[in-house]
């Protein structure tokens, strides 16, 4: 596959995956900044964010980058949850970012620095609570990773941000997105790339375990050399996207590994990394109001890529309300059977930590879908039963009640037993 490359300097053309990915991230970066300063008695949030492939931040129709998204939304968020705070009499929060922007292209850095003195200048003049420090750079992204893990180190950075925005897919190392996963308490990445550069890689590099991967969908690993004809079938998309989870899900705890939605085919992942469940959760509500953003196929309950394309009919997931209902409706089953893999009753913490890897749904569906299942309880931490989807919490406890509409797993177990004596 040839890589695309990006004319910064006579104004870059914004093609529809790009706009899409923008506006997730746009939205998910407003809603992580606000989260992280939600403490009535904090005073300060520091955080570093890590463009890895930044570009000229802005494109020839006008439209902003990645680097300018971040600025704008550091400055839309700290005036929302400043203005919520005073409404709410509580003291005002300052915001310390550390932002450290990298291009290989020198022409790229340059007209980046022109686009975001604008912004800068507001901020020194406007935005006395947002304290921003960028670095410059311009290495590839392995060869500059050294110096931005030491920017991170010598600033005591415990949350951090990487967007990793690359052409093609080999720019990132493996080891470096585990390094990364591995060096701060609470960090996520986000993780773009183009499909048929991974798909090379992996022909070249694994051909066995790649015809393994493929062949349940009715694939064979020559036809990945005719791209065009199988990347707009909704069985492609359940193959990659399987694919895809099982060459990153060593990376962290939580990988969605769900395609850029393009009518015209599945051609780039963006990828959300994470170590705790809430950013993954917080991921998909933000997916949710992104609508045909992204697109998954398979289970849209929990256990999204089980399924056997031999069986299983499948179905396209586009994060909108007709995924929804499908979703609830497998939630139902899939919920209490979750919870009695572990006898009778879970924390919903611990459920929260169990499903997030392994679902496309939206927290409200699951809380809805928990209330309203006849086999499950939802006991408080005092003793009482939640009625409402919107009070669970995370120190509630899910419990299976005794009397069952569902056939008792351990039952059928019992009486497989009996068969085989």
């Amino acid at each position: 596959m040839v890589e695309k490359t990006y004319e910064w300097a006579n104004g870059a053309v914004l093609e529809e995956h790009s706009r899409r990915k923008h506006k997730i991230l746009r939205e998910y970066f407003f809603r992580y900044l606000t989260v992280r300063c939600q403490l009535p008695q904090q005073e300060r949030f520091r955080l570093a964010v890590i463009d890895g492939f930044a570009g000229g931040g802005s494109y020839q129709c006008g439209t902003a980058g990645s680097p300018l998204i971040f600025i704008e939304e550091l400055k839309r968020a700290i005036e929302a949850v400043n203005a919520h705070r005073a409404a709410q009499g509580l003291g005002l929060i300052e915001i310390e970012c550390l932002l450290v922007l990298n291009d290989h292209s020198r022409d790229a850095i340059e007209v980046l620095k022109g686009n975001i003195a604008p912004l800068l200048g507001d901020i020194t003049e406007n935005g006395r609570r947002l304290h921003l420090r960028i670095e410059y750079m311009t290495d590839t992204f392995e060869a500059g990773y050294p110096r931005m893990k030491q920017l991170l180190e010598q600033g005591r950075y415990r949350n951090v941000l990487f967007n990793l925005d690359q052409c093609g897919h080999r720019h990132v190392e493996h080891a470096t997105l585990l390094d990364i996963m591995r060096a701060h308490p609470s960090v996520e990445i986000f993780y773009t790339f183009a499909i048929e550069a991974l798909l090379s890689f992996l022909q070249k590099s694994k051909p066995i375990q790649l015809a393994a991967q493929l062949r349940p969908f009715g694939i064979e690993p020559a036809e990945l050399d005719v791209f065009n004809g199988a990347m707009s079938k909704h069985s492609w998309l359940g193959a990659a996207e399987r694919l895809v989870f099982e060459t990153f899900r060593t990376c962290a705890p939580f990988v969605s590994p769900f395609s850029i939605n393009n009518p015209g085919g599945w051609r780039y992942w963006m990828i959300h990394f994470a170590n705790i469940y809430r950013a993954r959760q917080v991921y998909n509500n933000v997916l949710h109001q992104n609508s045909t953003a992204q697109a998954h196929f398979g289970r849209s309950g929990l256990n999204m890529l089980s399924y056997d394309p031999s069986h299983d009919g499948g179905a396209l997931y586009l994060f909108d309300l007709s995924g929804r209902e499908t979703a609830r409706t497998q939630l139902l089953a899939d919920i209490p059977r979750l919870i009695s893999e572990s006898g009778d009753a879970i924390g919903v913490g611990d459920f929260y930590e169990g499903i997030y890897n392994a679902t496309p749904a939206h927290t409200d569906d699951v809380h809805r879908a928990i209330i309203e299942n006849p086999d499950i309880a939802v006991i408080t931490p005092g003793g009482g039963e939640r009625r409402s989807a919107n009070a669970i919490g995370v120190g509630d406890v899910l419990k299976l009640k005794r009397q069952r509409s569902f056939f008792p797993m351990f039952l059928e177990a019992s009486s497989k037993g009996s068969e085989a004596k």
